[in-house]
């Protein structure tokens, strides 16, 4: 067996037998080890000039009866290859099913085509070892056990049962710079990123809404977003928006300079992107609340989360708003569908019948929510209220609030966090933004994408909203 076979065999075996982290495995097996300074060095001496701005194809639908989530299209390897990724900022690591993967999905019905990463298969690709800087910023000093060239490991275990493990390798990433109004040129980076072999749960199966893997769009290093940022090639700076509608919708790195975004304040050292949510007004009635019901301690703030497909609640916050919500239409019965969603019929215009909410921020950002924002039809007739109460709490016993792309959808999100502030407006997802190069000063039009409509489906499982929670609990 070759050396590089007989690392990526090592990873597996620590996978399998639960050892990711504690193991005290040592392996002699020589490969040419690169820090993350050098590999920044290497990129810059390579491109030679700073990337600017970064247009993410999208595709998906955030509609509970659609796909359920959005997803973009990414370049690995050398040559590169396409990958299909979910695109979620309440995680903070890109990874992908790899060719070592027995129990990963083959197909979807999303209109894709899935592939599984072969180290092997590129001319850059290299393992990243658990004495590496990566491996020791991500799990914050050294992992009991480690050894010279035993692969740095991830795993992530979600609150259904599904887990994904793996190791870390680094290649060069393939996206698209923006040159010119509305065209873009391939550019690669060398990032760091997870090779998932053990998938259990549904992650291991060929499902409705499968896909190759997950982009993270958080705060933490070991995101693309980041990496990108240390190695001088981008500012900290994105944003998306999300088309329910046409399906796709939005995604680019760098200063949005039209429209105008209003912003409100994020809150300082927390794992994800957390705002202060004041009130919440239905019909130009404020909602009656404890002071502190948004708060929640070590979880402070409310979580804005585009991987997550709903709204959830504090219980005495849902228990408020839906009485309130369903207030003109007195004559309408309630009932649960799916066993999660109370649903009812309605044959009249829901923009019409029903009220707008708004959630009221920090520094008088608000965020109108419109009933064909919260209510979604199930099928002909049939309406179903997607405001969910919250089952998440944190360790000290709080409900969460959490904001998933039910109100986020048909708004153009700015997350800048050169300035730690996040912000929105009312936009046409399938229309497009303009951006600054910050090379040049030039400002760009950037379009609307969407790579597949093919898919009219129910998600049954939110897989970021488990992330969050677990993320939280555990914390």
């Amino acid at each position: 067996m070759d050396p590089r076979g007989l690392v990526i065999l090592v990873a597996i075996l620590l996978a399998e037998i639960g050892c990711l982290v504690n193991g005290g495995f040592v392996f002699p097996v020589e490969r040419r080890k690169r820090s993350l300074s050098a590999i920044k060095a290497h990129d810059a001496r390579r491109r030679g000039r700073i990337l600017s701005v970064v247009d993410l194809n999208l595709g998906g639908n955030g509609l509970p009866t659609e796909t359920g989530l959005y997803f973009t299209k990414l370049g690995l390897g050398s040559p590169p290859k396409d990958y299909y990724v979910q695109v979620d900022t309440g995680s903070d690591i890109l990874w992908v099913n790899c060719v070592e993967c027995s129990r990963c999905p083959k197909k979807s019905d999303l209109g894709i085509d899935l592939i599984l990463y072969d180290p092997r298969g590129s001319d850059t690709s290299e393992l990243v070892s658990c004495d590496q800087d990566f491996c020791f910023a991500t799990y914050d000093g050294p992992i009991p056990g480690c050894k010279s060239e035993i692969p740095c490991p991830y795993s992530i275990t979600y609150g259904d049962g599904s887990a994904t493990s793996g190791y870390y390798v680094q290649d060069y990433l393939t996206y698209n710079r923006v040159n010119g109004n509305l065209r873009t040129v391939p550019q690669n980076s060398s990032i760091v990123f997870g090779c998932g072999n053990v998938q259990s749960g549904t992650l291991g199966s060929s499902s409705e809404e499968a896909l190759d893997g997950i982009i993270g769009f958080g705060q933490a290093n070991s995101s693309v977003l980041s990496q990108l940022a240390a190695s001088g090639k981008v500012k900290r700076v994105f944003s998306h928006c999300l088309d329910n509608i046409r399906g796709g919708g939005i995604f680019a790195i760098g200063e949005v300079v039209e429209p105008k975004v209003s912003t409100t304040p994020l809150v300082p050292k927390m794992a994800h992107y957390n705002v202060v949510l004041k009130n919440i007004e239905v019909d130009t009635d404020i909602l009656q609340l404890p002071s502190d019901i948004f708060d929640s301690g070590n979880g402070k703030g409310t979580v804005i989360d585009s991987g997550t497909t709903l709204a959830y609640l504090p219980g005495i916050v849902y228990e408020q708003l839906i009485p309130k919500v369903m207030a003109r239409q007195p004559g309408l019965k309630l009932y649960l569908v799916e066993q999660q969603f109370s649903c009812f019929q309605y044959a009249g215009n829901v923009d019409h019948g029903f009220p707008v909410v708004k959630l009221h921020f920090e520094d008088s950002l608000s965020l109108t929510v419109y009933p064909h924002d919260y209510l979604f039809k199930f099928k002909y007739g049939i309406w179903c209220i997607g405001w969910q109460k919250s089952v998440a709490q944190t360790k000290n016993g709080k409900d969460m609030t959490l904001l998933g792309d039910l109100v986020l959808s048909n708004k153009l999100v700015v997350y800048d966090l050169e300035n730690m502030v996040i912000g929105w407006t009312d936009y046409n997802c399938s229309s497009s933004i303009k951006v600054k190069d910050e090379a040049t000063g030039i400002v760009h039009t950037v379009g609307a994408h969407n790579i597949s409509s093919a898919s009219t489906l129910f998600i049954r499982r939110i897989l970021t909203f488990f992330l969050l929670l677990t993320a939280i609990v555990n914390n």
